[in-house]
């Protein structure tokens, strides 16, 4: 642990602490010689201490003038569980209910039914990293990795704001990969897309993308919130249909997924109920021990080393208080001795 100043040049009223050694803010007292009088200890000490108390509130303020603050840290801790970054789609169709249309009434939109489950998953999940990335036609990083629970959840809160026509699926996934630098000591790391479809990815950026995964090596899970009447991944094209990543999207992006030599699982959900029992086994699949640094920002002790300053100078305007009421009882007039007969 490190500390530093701001303003070193204020370090120079420093030596005004030592003033109390040479000066006292008591009254001299008004008795030529107290040599006579016996050795009282306590009131060495209480003297001592008050001279300490005077060269603290001058060190003190000194201090702060110049701005001291604690240096940023790495704190090592462990935990069980994963590195988790989340990939969720912002394209307008994510607004429509499951069933494809509007939500009215009481109804919940897709991209709403994704942000109830997934606030409960990182609330369940007390010692995971998150990231957060959401994409349509640009990906936006809404959250770099942290276990941090109440930015993370707020980024997830954000994630059903209305989006974009156009889903770039394959840039959102090389920003999502890009929260998961290769040579971490993270054992389980996670990517977990959100979406209900996909887009077609350009050759390169395949290329690119299998690459980046097997360097890294993430476990990729892909939650597809599947509109009802709609094709699903698994589905095979009818005998008059073209078996293209343009006619049908979801079924290349999974045979893509499973391409890419990592450990790859999909779940479709056609309704709430279903995302919920997809998060809950994802939930139970990525629970490992594993260890990770955070990163603790510069703290500022200015308010502290002021408080310090104010303790000390509260001792010494006690003791001028105290001062005062006895300067009082030894000046009060005495009364005339009383004469005998």
């Amino acid at each position: 642990m490190s500390f530093g100043v701001a303003s070193p040049l204020a370090l120079l009223l420093l030596p005004l602490a030592l003033a109390p050694l040479a000066f006292s803010a008591l009254r001299p007292s008004p008795i030529s010689s107290v040599a006579a009088a016996p050795q009282d200890t306590l009131s060495g000490l209480v003297a001592a201490a008050l001279r300490l108390a005077a060269m603290l509130a001058i060190g003190a303020c000194a201090l702060a003038v110049a701005g001291p603050y604690r240096e940023g840290r790495s704190i090592l801790r462990s935990g069980v569980g994963a590195e988790i970054s989340l990939l969720i789609d912002r394209s307008a169709s994510m607004n429509e209910t499951f069933a494809g249309r509007t939500p009215a009434g009481g109804e919940e939109s897709k991209a709403s039914a994704a942000k109830r489950f997934m606030s409960d998953f990182v609330d369940r999940r007390a010692h995971d990293l998150f990231g957060v990335t959401a994409f349509s036609t640009s990906p936006i990083l809404v959250m770099p990795m942290t276990d941090h629970r109440a930015a993370v959840r707020a980024a997830v809160q954000a994630i059903d704001r209305p989006g974009l026509g156009y889903t770039n699926i394959g840039r959102g996934l090389a920003m999502a990969l890009s929260q998961l630098p290769a040579g971490s000591d993270v054992e389980s790391r996670v990517i977990l897309l959100v979406s209900d479809g996909a887009a077609v990815i350009d050759p390169r950026i395949q290329d690119q993308l299998r690459a980046d995964f097997r360097k890294i090596m993430p476990n990729l899970y892909w939650l597809f919130l599947r509109t009802q009447g709609s094709k699903g991944f698994s589905d095979k094209p009818d005998p008059d249909e073209l078996d293209t990543p343009q006619a049908l999207p979801e079924r290349h992006l999974d045979l893509f997924f499973k391409s890419l030599g990592v450990s790859y699982r999909a779940f479709e959900a056609e309704g709430p109920a279903a995302v919920a029992e997809a998060i809950a086994e994802i939930d139970r699949l990525e629970r490992r021990p594993f260890r990770y640094a955070e990163r603790i920002p510069r703290k500022d002790l200015t308010g502290e080393t002021l408080l310090v300053a104010a303790v000390a100078s509260s001792l010494l305007l006690a003791a001028k208080f105290a001062e005062t009421g006895l300067k009082q009882a030894a000046s009060a007039p005495r009364r005339p001795a009383r004469r005998l007969a």
